[in-house]
């Protein structure tokens, strides 16, 4: 009578002995290069993240200071008085707060390259908060944000209708986004807007 054969390794003992047997060397090192490589990839994501979120957090703000000062130009008086006669203000100091009654340019055409350089009358500066720190030309030494302005004739219309374009930048040297038609840059802001003469 022939002894029937026993495999072992079908059995819980057999089990047990190959899971005790733990990792090899090779299994952990490789283990460990796939950990580290997707905590170097997970770091550079994060680094990336809060690049991106700051960026976009200062291009929101640029525009916020943007349209607080296309609302400040726009409340400017540019009408008609109770004959008809075209009323227009050229003297309000916008650079300054509160705004000045004399001083400034108000909604005087500006020289055709205010956007490209700061030019006294339409130009002021911020600090990182938003708060104002004056005009002119000089720089103050906590500025964070500089905000040029142009006021221009439509020339379909040019006794009637203004374009007003604002820029925020945080940049002193902008390099050649000055030239030409003025580039906007990241983490920057430029709004344009019309203002039409209307009866007081």
């Amino acid at each position: 009578m022939a002894l029937a054969r026993y495999n072992f390794s079908n059995t819980a003992i057999g089990t047990r002995a190959r899971s005790d047997a733990g990792f090899s060397l090779v299994e952990t090192l490789v283990s460990t290069a796939i950990l580290a490589t997707a905590l170097v990839a997970l770091a550079q994501l994060f680094a990336i993240s809060a690049k991106t979120n700051s960026s976009a957090k200062n291009g929101t703000f640029a525009a916020v200071l943007a349209q607080q000062k296309i609302e400040q130009l726009r409340s400017l008086t540019w009408g008609f008085d109770t004959l008809g006669l075209p009323i227009s203000d050229s003297t309000t100091d916008t650079s300054v707060v509160p705004e000045a009654a004399t001083g400034g340019t108000g909604l005087a055409p500006s020289p055709s390259n205010t956007l490209q350089a700061n030019t006294s009358g339409y130009v002021d500066y911020l600090d990182r908060f938003g708060n104002s720190l004056g005009g002119g030309t000089a720089v103050p030494n906590n500025t964070a944000y500089t905000r040029r302005w142009m006021v221009e004739p439509l020339p379909t219309n040019p006794n009637n209708t203004l374009i007003i374009h604002v820029l925020v930048t945080r940049r002193f040297n902008r390099g050649t986004a000055d030239a030409g038609s003025v580039a906007r840059l990241p983490e920057e802001a430029r709004l344009t807007t019309v203002k039409t003469r209307k009866a007081q």
